[in-house]
């Protein structure tokens, strides 16, 4: 195959450019989203998270509820406490339900996390509300899907909320805007019996 030579590697590249920036131009919809990461692979609380980075930087206030995770100190946690007047960070999980054992107390907890996640939806002073792991209480049926199908319907316009956790319901899935699936290739868990590390998984 014949290499491009410059002038044609530019030439190229400036016709892209001309109709990349014809569908940029032709975007003028600005609203709050929800936005689910779903699927078995390693990242979904970690995109959601630099998403919240994201917003940080913009000066726009966040609220995160984690669902599963607070009987374990994490890195994440470090950091947003150090921005107390942007982010409103609370681990309300005990742990994994083969670690908790008690239905009871899940639903529990479940419930009062959901309503934390449920007031920083209704106060349009957050820009950014994400429920980590909501899907892993959906899936176990801790909480009706149609309470947060609601709850999503009646946001404010411009708040983004994002979910995250395996087994996304398929209701959730059609009612969001944006959906990615994280893809498991490889983890160091399952081949090479590499234990959770600081950093890489809290």
């Amino acid at each position: 195959m014949k290499a491009r030579t410059d002038a044609e590697h530019a030439a190229k590249m400036k016709k892209i450019q001309a109709a990349q920036n014809k569908k940029v131009a032709a975007k003028t919809v600005e609203k709050g989203l929800v936005i689910v990461h779903t699927g078995p692979g390693k990242g979904k609380t970690s995109a959601a998270l630099g998403m919240a980075i994201r917003a940080i930087g913009h000066d726009m206030k966040v609220g995160v509820v984690q669902f599963v995770k607070g009987a374990m100190a994490t890195g994440e946690k470090a950091v947003f406490d150090r921005f107390p007047d942007l982010v409103e960070f609370k681990p309300m999980g005990e742990g994994f339900t083969w670690d908790t054992q008690d239905r009871a107390r899940d639903i529990a907890v479940t419930r009062t996390a959901w309503d934390e996640v449920k007031r920083m939806i209704a106060d349009p002073s957050y820009a950014m509300v994400i429920a980590d792991e909501l899907n892993i209480v959906l899936r176990y049926d801790y909480l009706p899907v149609d309470e947060v199908l609601d709850a999503l319907a009646a946001k404010p316009a411009m708040t983004h909320v994002i979910i995250t956790g395996r087994n996304a319901p398929q209701t959730l899935i059609d009612a969001a805007d944006l959906v990615t699936e994280m893809a498991q290739v490889k983890h160091p868990f399952r081949e090479q019996n590499v234990k959770a590390q600081a950093g890489i998984e809290f």
